[in-house]
């Protein structure tokens, strides 16, 4: 078998959307603009990132809670052949989780969805009434998924040599260095192309099988 895991990007890999977050924003009429041009500007951190995200989201619905915040991001669509591309690779025997700076709601669902074992995403503090606080919870380096990427692999006694990564951003590229052999898939900027092992395009992620099952 030539690997032993696949991890996956969540958005623009697994859900056909640029980003949870930016769903959200869009969804309340709302824009992260600034927040994250300073982001990548390397003038706040991410947990900064997201404290201004969760804000303008409270400036529309005060008491807004996590409950609120799943149902917005039940209405993102699973990529196409999702569900299928999960099961080739399980059925081959091969583990596969989700990395991403996206919401872990989002992840979760697609998760189950799709029968995804593993799931690294970033998170919302909520109180004990389950209203968000206003901070968020962070897992994984937006700037560094191959950090959290790395560690998921060593909690699960995987070489990363042994591990595919699916991504479609220059923000994976992190991932892509940790890991044995990367695919862009349906990529939107030229450093993922750059830095992949091969570039799949198209809106079926089953067109990364042959690459994943050969």
């Amino acid at each position: 078998m030539r690997f032993k895991f696949v991890a996956f990007d969540l958005d623009g890999v697994l859900v056909d959307e640029r980003s949870s977050w930016e769903w959200v924003h869009h969804y309340f009429g709302v824009s992260n603009k600034e927040g994250y041009d300073l982001f990548m500007a390397g003038k706040i951190d991410d947990i900064e990132f997201m404290r201004r995200d969760i804000r303008m989201w409270k400036e529309i619905e005060q008491d807004i809670n996590a409950a609120r915040i799943a149902e917005i991001l039940k209405g993102a669509k699973l990529m196409e052949g999702a569900k299928e591309t999960v099961a080739a690779i399980m059925d081959a025997g091969i583990g596969t989780g989700i990395v991403s700076g996206g919401i872990d709601y989002l992840a979760n669902d697609v998760a189950k969805s799709c029968g995804i074992e593993h799931v690294l995403a970033n998170g919302l503090e909520q109180d004990e009434n389950g209203r968000l606080t206003g901070e968020g919870v962070l897992r994984v380096e937006l700037l560094d998924k191959g950090k959290a990427l790395n560690e998921l692999l060593a909690n699960l006694g995987i070489e990363p040599k042994d591990c595919a990564v699916i991504g479609n951003s220059c923000i994976d590229v992190s991932m892509f260095e940790v890991g044995g052999f990367s695919i862009a898939f349906k990529p939107i900027d030229p450093d993922c192309i750059a830095a992949a092992d091969v570039v799949v395009h198209g809106d079926d992620l089953r067109n990364i099988l042959p690459y994943i099952l050969d």
